[in-house]
């Protein structure tokens, strides 16, 4: 039961926000008493951390499976974002911006362990894609990848990107397309360029 609330509380908040979906509200979609729910996690604050952790898990799985899969740092780096935003039914603004204003100390924590993840995966992304030549040799890959990550996080404020007016997708298409740009080599700018209807970059 306990992971069914999880799981549930997870599509949930990922479609209506941290603060926005209730103990009500899961309740209700589970067809169980908000008793039942209490008798798992004490508070809602536990459920979001609980909630968050599990997200985080089986995110850092997918990256894993597809860095496994020895696939060209191009089509890696595109792969992650397609599978990525899939699971997170492309990462509406409005549940980051929520955890961050009402459960900051669990947001902290998890921008942290994404930090920690990114630094393990991307950074040997990078590196890969200079010895292969798709990426520059003259890239300071410590700087380009610190680019990247808070490039990523910038996308999803909404201060900035109303979701309103933008697209989640699209705005990470057009950040990840900016973004490659800047790095690959003519071999690398080939690979992308052959892979832009695979991934349908716009």
């Amino acid at each position: 039961m306990k992971m069914k609330i999880i799981e549930q509380a997870s599509r949930l908040f990922l479609e209506y926000g941290f603060k926005s979906v209730t103990m009500d509200d899961l309740s209700e979609k589970l067809g169980v008493s908000k008793k039942t729910i209490y008798e798992h996690f004490d508070t809602k604050t536990q459920l979001v951390k609980a909630t968050t952790n599990n997200i985080f898990e089986h995110i850092s799985c997918i990256i894993d499976e597809l860095c496994e899969q020895n696939l060209d740092p191009i089509a890696e780096t595109l792969a992650i974002k397609d599978q990525v935003m899939k699971h997170l039914k492309n990462e509406k603004s409005l549940p980051q911006y929520q955890l961050q204003k009402y459960y900051p100390t669990i947001s902290q924590s998890l921008r942290q362990k994404q930090w920690d993840k990114m630094y393990e995966c991307y950074r040997n992304n990078l590196k890969r894609g200079v010895e292969q030549g798709f990426y520059r040799k003259d890239i300071d890959i410590e700087c380009v990848f610190r680019f990247y990550y808070n490039g990523m996080n910038l996308v999803k404020d909404q201060n900035v990107f109303p979701y309103q007016q933008f697209s989640s997708a699209h705005v990470k298409e057009q950040y990840l397309e900016y973004h490659l740009r800047g790095i690959v080599t003519s071999k690398g700018l080939k690979r992308l360029e052959e892979l832009h209807s695979e991934y349908k970059i716009s």
